[in-house]
């Protein structure tokens, strides 16, 4: 039976410690740009809790080993729904919709581009969830018709990149899936 590669903890380590760097270097960017351009607004704190949060989230993720694609599709809706009332109880200057909704959708579609890289295998697990998250990208379309955007940059490149993503992961396992619907439709 062959069991499939696993990082070995060195380059495991090695990895976080590249995205923990990079994630430490947008949060600082983040604060520089806030205080440069709208000092008065403490958006940069929003968006760091947002990083430490994504941090927690996929510590906890990796050490349950439960379903990674579930947590995603979970967070993903439940921060875009954090973000809406956050942009609420502000006053709601529609930023939520114009920003943090694409960023997430974005975020989440290329998580999900690389666990279908990582572990293609087990795309059938992820395939639902693949699904979902593809479907809630077209929500900014949605926003767009009822004029709640103003600005559509964003919105588009998040559409985009959900039905890139979507492309890819049919394409990067299409095998797999063949070979499973033969062995489930026993053609």
């Amino acid at each position: 039976m062959l069991y499939p590669k696993k990082l070995n903890s060195k380059k495991r380590n090695l990895l976080i410690k590249i995205l923990l760097g990079v994630s430490v270097g947008i949060a600082i960017i983040l604060t520089i740009i806030n205080k440069l351009t709208t000092p008065e607004i403490h958006w940069a704190a929003l968006a760091n809790s947002g990083i430490l949060y994504a941090w927690i989230t996929a510590k906890y993720s990796i050490d349950k080993r439960t379903n990674i694609a579930g947590h995603v599709m979970i967070q993903a809706i439940a921060i875009s729904l954090l973000t809406v009332y956050i942009d609420y109880n502000l006053g709601f200057g529609g930023w939520s919709l114009e920003i943090s909704i694409p960023i997430i959708i974005i975020i989440a579609n290329v998580t999900m581009l690389v666990l279908t890289i990582v572990s293609h295998r087990k795309y059938m697990r992820y395939a639902i969830y693949q699904l979902v998250i593809c479907i809630y990208s077209l929500i900014p379309i949605y926003f767009m018709q009822k004029g709640m955007i103003d600005n559509y940059v964003l919105s588009y490149v998040a559409i985009g990149i959900s039905i890139v993503n979507f492309i890819l992961t049919i394409i990067l396992s299409a095998r797999d899936v063949k070979e499973a619907i033969i062995r489930k439709f026993h053609m």
